[in-house]
């Protein structure tokens, strides 16, 4: 019997990525972000989440991405990862897709960003970067 996970498939300069659904908390709609100062060049602030402040770091901008204007379908993705809770910003997110295991496999190439990456999920002409949040954040 395979087993079946399900993604939030989101966008990144151009590209599609992937994380797993029981890492992400909830996605939320670009809000204003506190700047906070001598932090690293991707982190873009903070922000407040009912009550709880939460750390927001640009994607694109950690992963050595070209970064796109804020617009009407950027959003932040909420993670939490070992009890700590993360934003995300993406480009925009696409849909929550379903895999097997049979459509993932490793990341074929080397590179100092190869760390990020758990995986690639084949879906039909698509190719999902599977990407591994403890690494990222």
């Amino acid at each position: 019997m395979q087993n079946e996970g399900q993604l939030v498939i989101f966008e990144l300069a151009d590209q599609l990525y992937a994380l797993p659904i029981q890492e992400t908390q909830e996605i939320i709609r670009m809000t204003d972000i506190t700047k906070v100062p001598n932090t690293k060049h991707f982190v873009e602030g903070i922000i407040n989440l009912r009550g709880s402040i939460v750390p927001v770091i640009n994607l694109n901008r950690r992963l050595g991405l070209p970064e796109k204007e804020y617009d009407e379908s950027t959003r932040i993705i909420v993670t939490e990862h070992n009890g700590q809770k993360v934003g995300m910003i993406v480009d925009n997110v696409q849909e929550v897709g379903r895999y097997i295991d049979d459509e993932v496999e490793p990341p074929a190439v080397a590179g100092d960003n190869v760390d990020y990456l758990k995986g690639v999920v084949k879906k039909g002409e698509d190719l999902w970067l599977l990407l591994n949040l403890g690494m990222v954040i």
